[in-house]
């Protein structure tokens, strides 16, 4: 009896591969709308995940339309996949501004926005508007303890915001406010710590509406806190890693229910002692910037890592001599998102075989744009 995981042309695929399972991800996308309460307007799911046309396509087919990305390629893949509202979740500078203003004069029909943080930032981006004859609907990125961008919710915040929608060439489009640092496994201590963080950003939208400043959307959370964050009305949530899921999520959020829909495949390349193994994925075929093990192994469970390279991956397991060299083996990665990244193309599996091969789009930094 083989495991869902398993692929009958395996000789046809060279290892190390990352092998997508459709119908899982399709079960996924499903899942995460019934958390949204069937309303898929809720979902602003974050294209960085998995960098797929083909997914993208999964996504519109159920009805969602609204996309979080974090490049340039991101948002222009979405769009050339007919997305209708996508927020590049990054302050653009330097070029990314000419980027992002021909970006939405390509893709009239695409509501674009992005993320802004400063004044110099905001002139900058109302500069690059102007220039080529477009309006930018930006988000006020609001720092809710994370410390890696924003502006903390306060007085500033607010004179930030009014500026947002007093100047030309930009559109308030809201606030956004992502809280990275929340991951608590136990579901009763993250909940408490959501609503704490939470409440400040009720607070600053209290203070916006009082100034009669519009804020058409909430871009809130992601994947640890989006059940929670999606009670609160009127809240997108960026979830992204519930699409593809992987170890280290299902370890940080046991209360989500999603399904394994990625698997590296990996073959035994050689048993250089009677308890080691040496396998062909090394730091550039999975994420490598988390601690080991940065792969669970079907049937390899009890196995340790002893070290990881740039191309190999060598465990130490007491029955080695039971997989010989050539032996393939499945395993979840624990952060699938730059997983993904590192692969130029991913196995598509239907039915137990590899059907297609799908090229990993926005892995590249550019496109067209």
């Amino acid at each position: 009896m083989s495991f869902w995981y398993e692929i009958e042309n395996v000789a046809d695929v060279a290892s190390p591969a990352l092998l997508i399972y459709p119908d899982r991800v399709l079960e996924n996308l499903k899942r995460m709308i019934a958390m949204a309460g069937g309303d898929a307007a809720r979902l602003r799911p974050h294209v960085k995940t998995h960098k797929l046309p083909q997914i993208i396509r999964m996504k519109r087919s159920l009805g969602i339309e609204r996309f979080k990305t974090s490049t340039i390629a991101e948002a222009e893949m979405t769009a050339m996949e007919g997305g209708q509202d996508i927020l590049l979740a990054y302050q653009p500078v330097g070029p990314n501004v000419v980027r992002l203003a021909k970006l939405i004069q390509r893709f009239p029909q695409t509501r674009f926005s992005a993320l802004v943080d400063n004044e110099w930032s905001l002139e900058e981006i109302s500069k690059g508007a102007i220039e080529h004859g477009v309006e930018v609907n930006l988000f006020v990125d609001l720092n809710v303890g994370m410390n890696r961008t924003g502006i903390v919710p306060g007085e500033a915040a607010v004179r930030l915001y009014s500026r947002v929608c007093n100047t030309c060439g930009i559109a308030p489009a809201g606030v956004h406010a992502y809280d990275g640092h929340l991951h608590n496994a136990n579901f009763v201590a993250l909940t408490s710590e959501s609503n704490s963080v939470f409440s400040s950003v009720l607070s600053f939208i209290d203070r916006l509406d009082n100034e009669r400043l519009p804020v058409p959307h909430i871009v809130a959370g992601g994947t640890p806190t989006s059940s929670l964050l999606l009670k609160h009305p009127k809240v997108e949530v960026g979830a992204g890693t519930t699409v593809l899921w992987d170890f280290g999520q299902a370890e940080t959020s046991p209360d989500l229910n999603y399904l394994n829909a990625a698997v590296l495949l990996a073959r035994v390349i050689s048993r250089p002692t009677s308890d080691r193994l040496c396998l062909d994925v090394g730091h550039k075929a999975v994420a490598s910037e988390m601690a080991q093990p940065r792969v669970r192994w079907f049937g390899l469970e009890n196995a340790e890592v002893v070290m990881h390279s740039e191309e190999h991956l060598v465990l130490r397991i007491d029955n080695a001599e039971q997989f010989a060299v050539g032996t393939v083996l499945y395993g979840i990665p624990r952060h699938i998102c730059p997983t993904v990244a590192l692969h130029n193309e991913v196995g598509c599996v239907r039915d137990g075989r590899v059907v297609e091969r799908w090229p990993v789009t926005a892995r590249a930094r550019c496109l067209t744009i």
